[in-house]
């Protein structure tokens, strides 16, 4: 039954973006950029809810109360394709993602997402990459966005860790904006690299503010990565005991 489920959640993905992204593509040239974005946040939550309708993925969220009412870069915990569509229905201000200028070629997804205000990168260019970004982030912040980025690089198994690249505490710390860490579980009902959903809670635990004013970005990455590790093990404590850190995906919860 629930291969079934989502194999039914996997044709509502293809025959709900399209359209959608075309709807983008014709509205977005007579709207604001505030605008635009939230048109395109629709996208996100409708498919939350489908989620949990067909695949029984619901989600839980603490630490409200920690997010910040100044421009901010928020650094997440990476599992999932989860979080990237939750995490923009989920806050409050427009997040801005870093994301490979490639990305724009993917037909519907990718054109509806190069009219949004993000930041494209172009790893070819090496360091000159970092300096558009410091760039292209300026812009966003003074524009009220939020950043978002995932220091790991790349989608992580349950109940492991990558090593947390300074990328993002590099920008925070050149444009002196305030870390918003998050922690989630989101690989135990969406595992990354897997047709597959499961039922079960997400939890999505977002941590005190960390500071970056006059701090060096090795010092605010720790803080980072320790942060969320810690806080890993403590909303999601049976990954960490039951399964070492480099065995497959543990079986997800319900």
């Amino acid at each position: 039954m629930q291969r079934l489920r989502s194999i039914l959640f996997f044709l509502f993905l293809i025959v709900f973006t399209i359209p959608y992204a075309i709807a983008c593509i014709v509205t977005f040239p007579i709207l604001n950029r505030v605008r635009r974005y939230w048109f395109a946040v629709g996208w996100c939550r409708t498919t939350m809810i489908v989620a949990d309708k067909l695949c029984g993925i619901r989600y839980r969220v603490i630490g409200r109360e920690n997010l910040p009412d100044t421009p901010a870069i928020v650094l997440s915990k990476h599992q999932s394709a989860w979080e990237t569509l939750a995490l923009p229905a989920l806050m409050p201000r427009p997040l801005c993602f870093v994301f490979k200028r490639e990305l724009l070629y993917v037909p519907f997804f990718g054109w509806a997402l190069g009219l949004l205000s993000m930041i494209h990168i172009n790893r070819s260019k090496g360091t000159d990459a970092f300096q558009s970004v410091v760039a292209q982030g300026r812009e966003r912040l003074a524009e009220g966005s939020w950043i978002i980025m995932f220091p790991e690089g790349t989608r992580t198994r349950t109940g492991s860790r990558n090593k947390y690249k300074s990328g993002g505490a590099r920008l925070a710390a050149t444009t002196g904006a305030p870390v918003v860490p998050i922690a989630h579980n989101a690989g135990r009902m969406w595992p990354r690299n897997s047709f597959m959903k499961f039922p079960g809670e997400v939890i999505v635990s977002i941590g005190p503010v960390i500071q970056t004013e006059g701090r060096t970005p090795e010092a605010v990455n720790a803080d980072v990565a320790e942060w969320i590790e810690r806080e890993m093990i403590r909303i999601d404590p049976a990954a960490y005991t039951s399964a070492p850190k480099a065995t497959p995906e543990a079986t997800p919860g319900t």
